[in-house]
This record gives C-alpha cells, structure tokens and sequence, in this order.
C-alpha cells in the first residue's frame, strides 16, 4: 500500500489531531512526495514541525469553513484524508451550528476544492455516532455523510474517488476517556464513569490508519468502509486500567451520561446491514445508486434481506477485563506508563 503513494502528495485536513500523528508515523519514512497538515491551530504545527524536523512535512494554516483556504491547501494534491471536524459531543450539543459550520459545510469546503484540483482520491473520515443520530454532533456526521455521498454522484471512478469510513472509539486519541482515566488513577483521585454498562467500539489509531486505507484501495466513488471491532463496558475499561497500573482497588464514581450520550453506539443500521458487503475484517456499504425518478428501474443487483439487526457495540465481540488489557497494551502510552516512562497519548 505505501507504494502506492510514492512520489505522491498528500494533504490531511485537521492533520494536528491524533489521526494526523497516526498517518505521519506511518509515513514519513515511506517514498512519499509530500504531506501536507492543514489546520488552524499554529501551535500544534509548530509541535510537529519540531517533532518531525522533516523536508516531506509541509504545514497550512486554515480552516475547512473557509472554502479560499483550503482551495489553496488542494493545488497539486494527490490525495485527501479529511479528518477536520468538531467531535466532542457535549460541545457540540452546546454550540451545534459550529458543528454545521466545520463537519457539514466544511467538508463540502473540501470535496469542492478536491474536485476543482482534480485530486484523484478523497477519504472523509466519519463516526459511529453518524448512526441512529441522537446528538447535534453525530447528526453533523451523519450529514456529513450524506454531502459525501452526494458529492460522488456522477463522478467518474477513474477521475476522482471520494469515499468514507465510520469507525468507533479510537483509544487514546485527543479528548477519549481513557487518558482521563489514568490521570485520575495516577493521581489517586475517583474514576468518573458515566455508566458502568454503557458500550464502546475499541479501535486503536493504528486500526483508524488501517481502514482508512483499505477505503483508499478498495473504494468506489459513494462507498463507506466500517471496520469490525470489538467493544467493551465503560467499567471494563476502568477496571482494566487499574490491574494494569496496579490501582486494582481504586474508586469508581458513577457520574451519569454526559449530554447526547448513548447507551451504545452502531457502526452500521439495520438498513445498511441489509446492502453491506461482507469483506471478512470489513463492511462496505455502497451508495443508492437511483436518482430521483423512482419510476425508472436501476439494477442494484441482488440484496439479501437477511440482516435483521444492526451492527452495535452491544452485538458485537464483547471483551471481558484481560482482553481489554491485551488491547491496551498495544498503546505505548500505556506501555510507557507501566516501565515508568513519559510519553504522549497521540505518540
């Protein structure tokens, strides 16, 4: 797959966050021409100009809501990985016309530019909460989604390709629970746990890298790429925590959910288990393919109705408090802590 982008020009959108590290550990050291971090916080570019120190890296100030800047970003791109958005749902429940501003109108922001610059391939990164929407940030995503799907509509696949993923909790990115849970546990205070019972996807960041690429070279233009996940209860995690960094009788507080939180999140609904395509570690779930002459009959071709459930984190693998563990410890953050090291949750 990196061969793929040798000599190539990559652009992130929101490239400061935790994907954005993900996908330069990744690739840095590949053939690839250039990468691109465009985003609108100055100070974490300056963290991985200094970080990075490399020739490949280059950094452009702006925001997706403003369509000149990332107009500019796109000239000689490649490639897109739109990661930009506005993903904390109590924030957004809040302030949820800003959600609107960067994760709907922004990713039109950037699939304009895309098509303009004639960049052959767009991923744009989405979320489970897309599914069943109850929240102002999870009904952004999911229009977010749609913008996407509507913005494939007529394209021709051997021009320009824009798909998407949907993935769930990614462990220990910027804003997750669980570097929260090992402050609290370090410094001897109470684990605040919104519900004991309440379900997550668990995805390291390695496992977002990988999903995005597998929509980058399997996708056709409209596709959405789910990876299968395993999940686990907010008390699992906790308590595998503390066996990890030997905490094993800390106090859990139950604080209650937070605004817009779910019980449990879906990666894919019970209409879309219907279409998807079973990739083995994978689902794609292709376009609508119909225009809006529903009188005309368009071959999908043949859809087994046999899917009656959607694909949640309550359905799914369900890891009890070692695995939890086992997946944990692929995180060097939590590496780190237990041989008595410092390092970044994002590292």
């Amino acid at each position: 797959m990196a061969s793929y982008f040798n000599g190539k020009t990559l652009l992130i959108t929101g490239g400061t966050g935790s994907f954005g590290n993900a996908v330069l550990n990744r690739f840095l050291k590949t053939d690839i021409k250039e990468i691109r971090i465009f985003s609108r916080d100055e100070k974490k570019q300056d963290d991985l100009r200094k970080k990075y120190r490399s020739e490949k890296l280059k950094f452009y100030i702006g925001d997706v809501r403003d369509s000149r800047s990332i107009e500019n970003a796109c000239r000689g791109v490649d490639f897109i990985f739109h990661a930009a958005a506005l993903k904390q749902v109590p924030s957004c429940e809040f302030h949820p016309m800003e959600a609107v501003k960067t994760n709907v109108n922004g990713t039109e922001n950037v699939l304009e530019a895309a098509i303009h610059a004639k960049v052959k391939k767009v991923v744009c990164l989405s979320t489970d909460k897309a599914v069943y929407p109850i929240n102002a940030m999870g009904i952004s995503k999911a229009m977010m989604e749609k913008v996407m799907v509507a913005k494939s509509r007529g394209l021709n696949d051997s021009e320009i390709v824009i798909s998407g993923t949907r993935y769930g909790n990614v462990m220990a990115s910027r804003g997750s629970v669980i570097p929260l849970f090992v402050d609290q546990i370090r410094a001897g205070k109470s684990i605040t746990v919104t519900d004991p019972n309440m379900t997550r996807f668990m995805m390291t960041l390695e496992d977002a890298v990988d999903l995005v690429l597998y929509a980058f070279e399997n996708a056709k233009n409209g596709d959405i790429f789910v990876q299968k996940a395993p999940a686990a209860t907010v008390e699992v995690l906790a308590r595998a925590l503390m066996d990890l960094l030997g905490s094993g009788g800390h106090k859990i507080d139950v604080i209650g959910t937070r605004h817009g939180e779910k019980l449990y999140e879906t990666l894919l609904s019970r209409e879309e288990m219907a279409s998807a395509e079973d990739l083995g570690g994978y689902y794609r779930v292709p376009p609508d393919l119909r225009d809006l002459n529903y009188g005309k009959y368009v071959d999908q071709g043949e859809v087994a109705i046999t899917k009656s459930e959607d694909y949640n984190s309550h359905n799914t693998e369900r890891l009890d408090v070692a695995g939890m563990k086992e997946l944990l410890l692929k995180l060097e953050f939590i590496r780190a802590i237990k041989d008595g090291r410092s390092v970044n949750p994002e590292d």
